[in-house]
């Protein structure tokens, strides 16, 4: 009985974390997309990634 109780909770334990990095992630625009950009261009450039300050170049000025 406690092994399978210790089996249940760490089963529930596990697809808690994996609901909540989906609902996470979830919630950021995809790159690329006019939200992303329209999102980027309100942050301040000193604060961008060389990924970020690429990948807006590439999609959102040409």
């Amino acid at each position: 009985m406690k092994l399978q109780n210790k089996f249940t909770r760490k089963t529930a334990a596990i697809l808690s974390v994996l609901m909540v990095a989906g609902a996470v992630s979830a919630c950021s625009p995809e790159v690329g997309s006019e939200e992303w950009c329209a999102d980027l261009k309100e942050k301040p450039k000193g604060d961008w990634t060389a990924n970020e300050a690429a990948d807006f170049t590439k999609h959102c000025l040409f």
